[in-house]
């Protein structure tokens, strides 16, 4: 029987960072991973391929927008292949990075399949069905999320999909329903659509992204519906059916009823945990199907941790690399700051969003008065420039107008500005830097200079400095 310091299970962004984190502190450390490729879910059906596929939508986006100089439409029978051609090359490079960095750091990579056999051992099937039994001091659960299933929706993934299985499909269909209005939802949803199927999304709420400002997602769905698409809000899903020959039929409670090719239900997702037999480890599910953990990212039983998507929001790459890093350290009793509360979460829509600190709505409830400030990039050189026309930036400020409380930016691009506010907000910078701060032109970022100056001139003082 083999023993280890530290086992991380999973190897996506959360289990990678910790089993490096381990092994860089001298432990030894195994990570176990299902899968013939190295990075879960996040590489193979979910960040980097719906990001490759999102790539040539903005490219055909643009070149039918570019009907001056070429007309351009894709064929009915286009193949999904052909529209994220680079993939299979995006993730064998990738996978030949992580390799790389696993046999560098000397960490034992486990193919197989793992289950709890008691708080201390886990009981491995080899892909050729070989067993193996391993204990370990720590153990750290990063086996990511799959999608939620709803009792009401037959999901195939022939006709009709979950986020898992939509990158299936063999060939663009010519429409498509999405059931949902979260994250993977609008981009999914905007993706096909600037690709020119016709997409239908159905919700329960007034607007897609409830946890953004509503003057942003406005500008999400008017992009959405002047691309051809059809947002229903405030609409509860009765039923969903293959009707057996060509369509998809989805009937809501009040009798409206909506027909499409293929149907895409995202209706959020729940810990990959089905296969652990955590109850063996002292473990269970929290409400919302989830491993519960505290500050230190330990669960209930002291020696197991979890990190990433197993243990629920914000369920960002990027977060889960930060949790991976932070649960080996505390595994292994390593003095680490408090994380940060300022994580830029990113939507990968047509057109993107984004966003760090609280929204206005939350600032107002805190703080009761609030400045704000708005840029829109159709104003922004840069923005007519590119032809973006559903942009723009706001900064949330207190009441004074000088500390910055948040930023939330819809539009191309959105992912990457994001990080100015950020910054300025980690450094406890005053919304006057933005002013103060010299801005290539043209940028995009210029909408920084122009939003704070919005809210210089709310200032209770009214000064005429600027």
């Amino acid at each position: 029987m083999s023993h280890f310091d530290v086992v991380v299970i999973g190897s996506g962004p959360a289990g990678q960072k910790a089993a490096v984190q381990a092994a860089k502190a001298g432990k030894s450390v195994a990570l176990i991973e299902r899968d013939k490729w190295l990075g879960g879910a996040c590489v193979h059906r979910g960040t980097i391929p719906s990001k490759t596929l999102r790539e040539n939508a903005l490219r055909v986006k643009k070149m039918r927008e570019n009907a001056a100089l070429c007309q351009f439409e894709l064929a009915e029978d286009t193949e999904m292949s052909t529209l994220i051609d680079r993939l299979t090359r995006v993730i064998k490079a990738h996978d030949g990075f992580m390799v790389n960095q696993i046999e560098r750091n000397h960490i034992t990579r486990i193919h197989g399949r793992a289950r709890f056999l008691s708080p201390k051992q886990l009981f491995i099937t080899k892909v050729k069905g070989e067993a193996e039994v391993i204990q370990a001091d720590s153990f750290i659960i990063a086996s990511g999320s799959i999608p939620r299933q709803p009792d009401n929706i037959p999901i195939d993934h022939e006709n009709i999909f979950d986020s898992d299985s939509v990158l299936s499909m063999l060939y663009l269909p010519p429409s498509l329903t999405v059931l949902g209005g979260g994250v993977i939802a609008s981009e999914y949803a905007s993706i096909f659509q600037a690709l020119g199927v016709k997409v239908t999304m159905i919700d329960r709420y007034p607007l897609p992204l409830g946890f953004m400002d509503a003057d942003l997602t406005e500008k999400f769905v008017r992009s959405f519906t002047e691309m051809g698409g059809t947002w229903i809000g405030e609409k509860q899903v009765k039923s969903v059916e293959w009707d057996g020959l060509s369509q998809v039929v989805t009937t809501c409670e009040d009798g409206t009823i909506i027909k499409s090719s293929k149907l895409l239900c995202a209706a959020g997702r729940v810990a990959n945990v089905k296969d652990l037999e955590i109850e063996k480890a002292g473990l269970s599910l929290n409400e919302t199907g989830n491993i519960s953990v505290n500050e230190l990212l330990q669960t209930e039983v002291p020696h197991i941790y979890a990190a990433g998507d197993v243990i629920g929001p914000p369920s960002l790459a990027s977060a889960s690399m930060e949790q991976g890093r932070r649960a080996s350290c505390n595994a292994m009793g390593m003095e680490v700051g408090a994380i940060t509360k300022m994580i830029p979460s990113g939507i990968y829509g047509i057109p993107e969003l984004s966003a760090v600190g609280m929204t206005e709505q939350q600032a107002q409830k805190e703080h009761s008065e609030v400045l704000v400030g708005r840029a829109h990039f159709e104003e922004i050189s840069r923005g007519q420039i590119n032809g973006i026309r559903d942009g723009m930036l706001k900064i949330i400020a207190d009441g004074e107008g000088k500390q910055i409380l948040g930023v939330q930016i819809v539009g191309e691009g959105a992912t990457e500005l994001i990080h100015i506010g950020q910054m300025a907000m980690i450094a406890g910078s005053p919304v006057d830097i933005f002013v103060e701060s010299i801005f290539n032109f043209p940028t995009l970022a210029e909408a920084y200079r122009v939003a704070a100056l919005a809210i210089i001139g709310q200032r209770p003082e009214n000064t005429d400095k600027y």
